[in-house]
């Protein structure tokens, strides 16, 4: 049973001091997964996350025909340990002209990217396709590089988008540009599988916005072993919620200081690494007055674009005179699961928020804000935000939540189990008015 379609966050009266752990980072593991079946050897992947988006590239890697064994991580509930056996940069299996090999994608971006430039690998013909959104997503400047390379790459409608179908020729030792304008899973998905095409890739249009992630790219495919062990880290920007729940929550009323040196919730074996952008967010609690996509946050932006709204003028660092927070630079929002520049400004305004659009930048004034009916736009970072609003103001009410699988299946059962090991937050199941209560898995259940 899943969650039902509408729920109720209720605020924390007295939160209780929280380590929580989140699991693994689904950019790491979905280039992991690409990495591995390219490689020479066996591959097992530590910490692997197992949420919609991996389980997509997983089941069109098994598709190809790759050897892949998926094995429960007892740390972690929605981690995995997966083990990969390399064909060394062949692809097992391909389709024909009249039979393409069939790959679905849901609106996993990072799934329709990098499968496309790894079944030009192969020695036939794919056709990928996702969920409505993911086909009106932008593919442009990947299928020109890729065309650069020798590949014939032809979408079904006239509109350089998916569904696409992809004809297979093995190795092209030749060399392609690609942009990263509009997306950095462009350059990401040719580099992933460059050595093993023999390709050579000349990243253009590099921006701070876009860099970290072909940074983190470049960086897993100098490391990556041909067999043996990958350790993969948590989610920095699931674990925005967290600290964004728990700064919160010493800003308010409970009786902890704002200034006090420690947050109320902590997440535990936070990265390290350098390799994921999100990892800075605590560093931004509190806010300043200007956040920019650009090289500071990458999709926790949108966690502190909510917290934003409800943030008192003196926590803000930098305004006393209650300006509004800057958020700049927030252009590659409007193409993700959802158009989420708007979506944003649309649910906050519903909250009771002061927010102005100008361009790809949000102005908000911290205000006092009250309950509304949240709609997530199918897209998990939506859901995820609000529900960390929901600790703190009442009557917060999220619609589809279990969007959230996308990235973190069990999100709300980490919301609402006791501390330390979760926030301790009731969640109700609004049309049957009853409390959600975790029995299994990642799901809630009423009483």
């Amino acid at each position: 049973m899943a969650l039902p379609e509408f729920i109720e966050i209720v605020p924390l009266e007295n939160p209780a001091p929280a380590k929580i752990t989140v699991p693994g980072s689904k950019s790491i593991t979905n280039r992991a997964l690409v990495l591995a079946a390219l490689a020479e050897g066996e591959i097992i992947l530590k910490g692997a996350l197992w949420s919609e988006d991996t389980q997509v590239m997983t089941e069109a890697l098994l598709r190809l025909g790759f050897s892949i064994k998926v094995e429960p991580d007892p740390q972690e509930f929605c981690n995995r340990t997966i083990t990969v056996c390399g064909g060394g940069g062949q692809i097992p299996k391909s389709g024909t002209e009249s039979n393409p090999l069939e790959l679905f994608v849901g609106n996993a971006g990072t799934a329709a990217r990098f499968l496309a430039a790894v079944v030009c690998l192969g020695q036939g013909v794919f056709r990928l396709s996702g969920v409505p959104r993911m086909h009106e997503r932008p593919q442009t400047a990947l299928f020109k590089a890729l065309r650069e390379l020798g590949y014939r790459i032809e979408p079904e409608h006239d509109n350089e988008r998916l569904p696409v179908r992809i004809y297979g020729s093995g190795q092209h030792a030749s060399r392609c540009q690609v942009s990263v304008a509009d997306s950095s899973q462009f350059a990401s998905a040719l580099l992933l599988a460059a050595r093993a095409g023999r390709w050579q890739v000349e990243v253009t249009g590099q921006n701070e916005d876009e860099s970290p992630y072909v940074v983190m790219t470049e960086r897993m495919i100098d490391i990556f072993p041909s067999r043996g062990e990958f350790q993969i880290e948590p989610d920095a920007s699931s674990g925005s919620y967290f600290w964004g729940a728990g700064w919160l929550a010493r800003s308010s009323s409970f009786g902890v200081s704002p200034g006090g040196p420690d947050l109320p919730v902590v997440v535990d074996h936070w990265p390290n690494s350098g390799w994921q952008i999100d990892a800075d967010f605590p560093k931004f609690l509190p806010l300043p007055a200007v956040i920019s996509r650009n090289g500071q946050l990458g999709d926790s932006i949108m966690t502190a674009i909510v917290l934003a709204a409800e943030a008192g003028a003196a926590r803000v660092q930098g305004s006393p005179d209650a300006s509004a927070i800057q958020f700049r630079d927030l252009g590659r929002l409007r193409v993700q699961e959802c158009e989420r520049v708007m979506a944003l400004k649309t649910e906050l305004t519903k909250c009771g928020a002061r927010v102005v659009e100008q361009g790809d930048t949000l102005f908000i004034t911290p205000t006092g804000l009250h309950g509304a009916e949240i709609d997530t736009y199918s897209d998990h970072r939506m859901a995820m935000c609000f529900a960390a609003l929901g600790l703190r103001i009442a009557g917060i009410k999220i619609k589809n939540p279990a969007c959230v699988k996308k990235t973190f299946p069990n999100f709300f059962q980490k919301l609402s189990a006791p501390a330390p090991q979760g926030l301790g937050a009731e969640i109700w199941e609004v049309r049957a008015g009853k409390r959600l209560r975790k029995l299994r898995g990642a799901d809630l259940f009423a009483d």
